[in-house]
């Protein structure tokens, strides 16, 4: 049988393309947030961003950097994040059997991918994941994190209600082997000022559990974020806020930032 595998969209363009400086530049993001990450917290589920490496991996380290600490590692991932190239009202879940990193290969849960594909408002469709870059950027991450290895989980979310989201992540929220990624980012193309503000307003949403105020023009993944929320409220997880910041924060102009944000959620016990 033909293994069928997702090769990078995005590398060379988000990331870098050579293994060796991929390694190095993960390495360094995750080397400068386990100096000051707060006390262990061991969370089920990560909230990160996906822009350009040079954009938003360090807000994603201040997550991943959570990650490195759990015990026993995690050996299965469930990666959801939005689609930006082609419309979708439904969860696709990916066809393929590997996806390819610079890093290497990672396997796909065929077992819990296949399960969930008989959920509502799940289909099995490769075209969503062929060039969207919301997952492929936190490969990488999670590949100098669980250097053992893991199997992945991809679904890219469309136009869908938090009630199916959350019972996607229901379905597949197992125990300490299960780490749940969602992948968004903030608000978009605003001057700054406007965009922190905003950014401000959705991380309170988030924090609150306020699904209202979470919404596709303030976070490309509120569809993914929003069934995160029920999800951990569902299993008593508490939100908690790891760092905020813009492209501007990273060189960009100050007329259209991007916003970024990253949470963990845990047991609130």
């Amino acid at each position: 049988m033909t293994t069928r595998v997702r090769f990078p969209a995005v590398a060379g363009l988000f990331y870098p393309k050579d293994a060796r400086s991929l390694a190095a530049e993960v390495d360094r993001y995750l080397a400068a947030r386990r100096s000051d990450r707060p006390a262990a917290i061991g969370p089920k589920v990560i909230v990160v961003p996906h822009a350009g490496y040079r954009f938003s991996a360090a807000v994603a380290a201040h997550a991943y950097a959570l990650v490195d600490e759990l015990e026993p590692k995690p050996t299965r991932v469930v990666l959801l994040g939005p689609s930006h190239t082609v419309p979708l009202r439904a969860m696709a879940v990916s066809a393929a059997d590997v996806w390819r990193t610079p890093l290497g290969d990672v396997a796909v849960d065929r077992g819990t991918v296949d399960d969930l594909a008989t959920l509502p408002g799940v289909v099995v469709d490769e075209v969503p994941h062929m060039r969207e870059h919301a997952l492929e950027v936190q490969v990488p991450f999670l590949q100098r994190l669980l250097p053992d290895g893991f199997e992945l989980v991809p679904v890219v979310v469309g136009h869908t209600e938090p009630g199916e989201v959350a019972a996607l992540l229901d379905r597949c929220w197992g125990t300490e082997e299960t780490l749940i990624v969602i992948s968004t980012d903030l608000s978009h193309y605003l001057p700054l000022p406007e965009a922190q503000s905003l950014d401000r307003v959705t991380v309170d949403a988030v924090l609150a559990g306020d699904l209202d105020a979470i919404t596709t023009d303030r976070a490309c993944g509120a569809m993914p974020l929003k069934g995160a929320v029920v999800a951990a409220k569902r299993h008593g997880l508490q939100a908690r806020l790891l760092a905020m910041a813009t492209s501007a924060d990273a060189g960009g102009d100050h007329w259209r930032v991007v916003g970024y944000g990253s949470f963990a959620y845990a047991s609130a016990a």
